[in-house]
């Protein structure tokens, strides 16, 4: 059996990327891992040229990416939310997945997971659940073709502006946004998803449901 994982993180060797190889590796299965940014993906054009063939007339690699997860016994999506929903990657590559829906259904009854990295801390009353929010797009698509959505993983991931340079002062700070007025880098600090054993249990634990809803 194999799962595939897919990231939307462009950021080389980010949280999201870590946490899903976490969870790849605890299925003990065969594994692939794919890397959004290194491949072109545009969203669907709703044309409908797919309808006959299960195959988008789209001539990028998310025809490619669509049959990875066509040949897959399991799929583990990984995202994050700039702007509270669903990076554009990861939404491009499951739009592209359309195609498997028509008469067949390939990727139906198959386990299913997804994983979210967020900036946004988890609890926070004033601001967006942003990762409830891109966790839901993920199960909502899954839920729509009929594959058996196991379960999700939320990591704390790191606002832009610990690294843009102006973070402690710039009046659009994120920091100020989602810490408080007198945040700055140093008293937020770099997240980081090994730094987290809950995290690193829950990636453990996430991995092993996938393989026994593959037994099952």
């Amino acid at each position: 059996m194999k799962v595939l994982g897919v990231s939307g993180s462009p950021i080389k060797d980010s949280n999201t990327d870590k946490a899903l190889k976490a969870v790849l590796e605890a299925t003990g299965l065969e594994t692939e891992f794919i890397k959004l940014i290194d491949y072109k993906v545009e969203p669907c054009r709703a044309c409908l040229g797919c309808v006959n063939t299960n195959k988008c007339v789209i001539k990028d690699d998310g025809v490619m990416l669509a049959e990875k997860a066509k040949e897959a016994d399991a799929l583990v999506i990984a995202g994050f939310t700039p702007y509270s929903t669903i990076d554009a990657r990861t939404k491009a590559f499951i739009e592209r997945l359309y195609p498997l829906r028509h008469k067949n259904g390939f990727m139906a009854g198959k386990p299913g997971a997804a994983i979210i990295t967020s900036a946004i801390p988890e609890g926070s009353k004033e601001l967006p659940p942003a990762a409830d929010m891109g966790i839901n797009a993920v199960m909502f698509y899954m839920m729509e073709e009929g594959m058996r959505f196991v379960g999700s993983l939320k990591v704390q991931g790191n606002v832009p502006c610990v690294r843009c340079g102006f973070g402690d002062d710039c009046k659009m700070s994120g920091l100020k946004m989602m810490y408080g007025e007198m945040a700055t880098i140093n008293s937020v600090g770099i997240k980081s998803f090994e730094s987290s054993p809950e995290n690193i249990e829950a990636a453990k634990n996430l991995g092993k449901q996938i393989t026994e809803a593959l037994k099952s």
